[in-house]
């Protein structure tokens, strides 16, 4: 029987509900049982479980099962893909596969005749099975093969200073440059890779993914495979590619696996010949809603009332790689309505945002934060981004326009909500400037999340009794700590994905009185006895009492914050 007649007859749905993702199946092309999941009229766990029941076979929890990666190659990706299908273990008596729809006859008859031996099903979700087809299926092994024919191009090549003007000719040495290069990005996207490093040693060139922050080796290679690949990239971004003595930056786009993707490099010369970071943003994802990006309800409610002030600046805080960016494009996502003018000034412009005008800061040619910010005042705006805070002309240009009818969002690097004050008056903002336009400041961090399908509770150490007392007293014992133990969902590491964890510090009255007085340690003294400010580290160990996050993670993130 087919999937929705064997769900009506068992009473699983209803002949409406059948019609009604028949319907919408016909809009999407997808699989009957993805559309009736995403509409909402049966979860995963529910279709998963009833035909394993229905159809006699065993179910198996892809996540918590350790695959082999050679019986998982049994069956190409393609197939994997195309049918919904990992191979699980492989016997003498045959092949044990993992099924999404194992009602799918097309689907079983097909890898019959491809694999040409007996099949055992089992029953998986379809979640899992493409996040362990994700896994399992990485271009490492492609990539080596590329890099072994790469290196030996360039073996035979004369001078090694030719490789870059053959590239740019379109010499034939190119095309396994650019297989390298798309397997590399395909890798990286598919394993959700915020960054790529490559970095050249004296023998190997080592190629580095950043994955929840986390740095991993990708692959390793032939040190010669460094020059024409940085070349090819240095083309992609508009760069000089003769220029290998000093520093660059550029950017380029690229579509991969489906995927529109803007690449921004970084090139810089090194020991052994030049290292490359690309940072890759996906535009597919779109900009999250301040409701989407894990602020406290609370908290949210009082940054809503910030950024919805008529005048005066918020600034976002925290180091390289915090959300901060994240944080200021769903505000302006909040606040960006037809009735309201919004500028932005950026280095670099990273998400396009409809119904905003963006200006790309460029140096080079005096378009500088200040300039721009200049301009900006003549353009009639209600709400300005300006990108960073790095100097302190384009510090008092900011708070003057907060201080003459606009809005002002933007970043600073800075520790905490209440160093960002000290800040401002350390890059030359007079003290009086500062208070006047100043309305809030929220400091931010990214710590790891437990993994929820191997996330296990765990009795703490004196230690970590007295680190959670410390920070939110007594009753902390009562709440369950988790850690994972590891599973194939996070890849062993016990995390998946990352959340933010905020303190925010609202300029009163009081506030204002001593930062016009300029005696920041008393302004220090004042903040921090607030009765609704709660610091990033209070704000990290109530995430890690919600099980959400571990202790580790907790000391990690706020390391050297002041308490």
């Amino acid at each position: 029987m087919r999937l929705g007649d064997l769900l009506i007859e068992h009473g699983v749905i209803t002949k409406e509900q059948l019609d009604q993702a028949l319907a919408g199946q016909k809009k999407s092309g997808r699989k009957l049982g993805r559309e009736l999941i995403d509409q909402g009229i049966i979860n995963e766990d529910q279709l998963a479980h009833f035909l394993a029941r229905q159809l006699n076979l065993p179910y198996i929890d892809l996540s918590q099962f350790k695959l082999k990666p050679e019986v998982v190659q049994l069956i190409p990706e393609t197939y994997s893909r195309r049918y919904r299908v990992v191979a699980i273990e492989d016997t003498p008596y045959g092949l044990t596969i993992g099924m999404a729809d194992p009602t799918d006859i097309f689907a079983y008859d097909e890898l019959v005749r491809l694999l040409n031996r007996p099949l055992f099903l089992m029953v998986v979700k379809e979640s899992d099975l493409y996040q362990t087809i994700d896994r399992q299926y990485r271009r490492t092994a492609e990539m080596s093969g590329l890099a072994a024919e790469l290196g030996g191009g360039v073996a035979q090549q004369k001078p090694a200073d030719d490789l870059a003007q053959q590239i740019a000719s379109g010499d034939a040495s190119e095309a396994p440059v650019v297989k390298f290069l798309q397997s590399m990005m395909d890798d990286a996207i598919q394993v959700n890779a915020s960054d790529i490093h490559i970095e050249p040693g004296e023998k190997e060139l080592r190629i580095r993914l950043r994955q929840d922050g986390v740095l991993h080796v990708q692959t390793t290679t032939d040190a010669r495979v460094g020059v024409p690949l940085i070349s090819r990239l240095k083309l992609m971004a508009g760069l000089d590619i003769s220029e290998r003595r000093l520093p660059q930056d550029g950017r380029f786009q690229v579509n991969v696996r489906g995927k529109r993707v803007d690449v921004r490099l970084s090139t810089l010369p090194v020991t052994y010949g030049e290292s490359a970071v690309m940072r890759l943003l996906n535009q597919n994802t779109g900009i999250l809603g301040l409701d989407k990006i894990g602020m406290p309800k609370k908290l949210l409610e009082r940054f809503k009332k910030l950024i919805n002030s008529p005048n005066g600046t918020v600034l976002v805080t925290g180091p390289t790689g915090s959300g901060k960016t994240t944080t200021l494009y769903s505000a302006l996502s909040e606040l960006n309505t037809p009735e309201v003018k919004i500028l932005t000034a950026e280095d670099p412009v990273e998400y396009k945002l409809p119904g905003i005008v963006q200006v790309q800061i460029n140096p080079k040619i005096d378009l500088t934060f200040a300039r721009v910010l200049r301009t900006f005042l003549r353009q009639d705006p209600d709400v300005i981004l300006v990108g960073e805070m790095r100097d302190q002309e384009t510090v008092e240009i900011g708070l003057r326009a907060a201080i003459t009818g606009h809005f002002v969002l933007s970043s600073l690097h800075t520790n905490d909500a209440v160093a960002t004050a000290m800040r401002l008056v350390d890059m030359g903002a007079e003290p009086y400037l500062i208070a006047a336009a100043l309305r809030g400041i929220i400091a931010q961090r990214l710590v790891r999340k437990v993994c929820d399908r191997c996330a296990t509770t765990y009795e703490l150490s004196e230690a970590e009794k007295a680190l959670v007392i410390s920070g939110l007293g007594e009753k902390a014992l009562q709440y369950d700590y988790k850690i994972g133990k590891g599973c194939n969902h996070c890849n062993r590491s016990g995390y998946h994905g990352r959340v933010a964890v905020y303190e925010l510090l609202e300029i009163d009255d009081e506030l204002v009185s001593v930062l016009q007085g300029g005696n920041m340690q008393e302004f220090s003294r004042v903040a921090r006895a607030k009765p609704n400010y709660q610091t990033l580290r209070k704000s990290a160990l109530a995430l890690a009492a919600a099980g959400r996050t571990t202790l580790d993670q907790v000391l990690h993130v706020t390391y050297g914050v002041d308490e």
